[in-house]
């Protein structure tokens, strides 16, 4: 039985992770969720009482993506600049999906810093932890003190692309700019 309850609170979470990235947050229904999950829109509140709290688990969800998905997939390469450089790829190849409904991270942390408030605040910690890792990795490089100053330039400057090939819906300007940043990082 507990089986069945991890089973359907992860099929909403993942029906809302889907359904946020394509029409955003506030656009987002608990009945669209309960229909793309599959699960009774009274069970929902069961797992979620108010839509919040799934916003919770979304940005719970794409946090731990975040670490244990792409940080331990870069973490596995020896070198960090190899690190930096897979990052800098792994935007760039979901530039079809960027054009399209935008970064996953950037949109979210907009549509709820319209409101504000504790979710608002949670949702900028993703941008903290991709903030921390790309500072170790620049870290690594040798730095030093410019390291957060590189990790910020880097993570502003693949949101800006990512704002532009979503307003344009062109994803070669994602291209051009990964190009442009993975130059400037082989050379320093």
């Amino acid at each position: 039985m507990k089986k069945s309850k991890i089973d359907k609170r992860s099929r909403l979470i993942e029906a809302a992770d889907k359904l946020v990235q394509q029409q955003g947050f506030n656009q987002t229904t608990l009945a669209d969720i309960a229909q793309e999950s599959k699960v009774p829109l009274g069970n929902v509140y069961y797992y979620f009482k108010t839509k919040d709290d799934i916003g919770h688990a979304l940005i719970e969800h794409r946090t731990q993506c975040i670490l244990h998905g792409q940080f331990s997939q870069w973490d596995k390469l020896s070198d960090p600049r190899k690190r930096i450089l897979a990052a800098i790829k792994a935007v760039a190849d979901n530039r079809e999906i960027l054009a399209q409904s935008g970064c996953p991270i950037g949109s979210l942390c907009q549509e709820l810093h319209k409101e504000g408030g504790p979710l608002a605040d949670k949702a900028a910690g993703m941008f903290s932890v991709l903030l921390e890792w790309l500072d170790a990795q620049f870290h690594l490089l040798g730095m030093g003190k410019a390291s957060s100053d590189h990790a910020l330039h880097l993570l502003a400057a693949l949101q800006g692309a990512s704002l532009l090939t979503n307003a344009f819906n062109d994803p070669t300007l994602m291209l051009r700019e990964a190009t442009r940043l993975k130059q400037w990082v082989t050379s320093l």
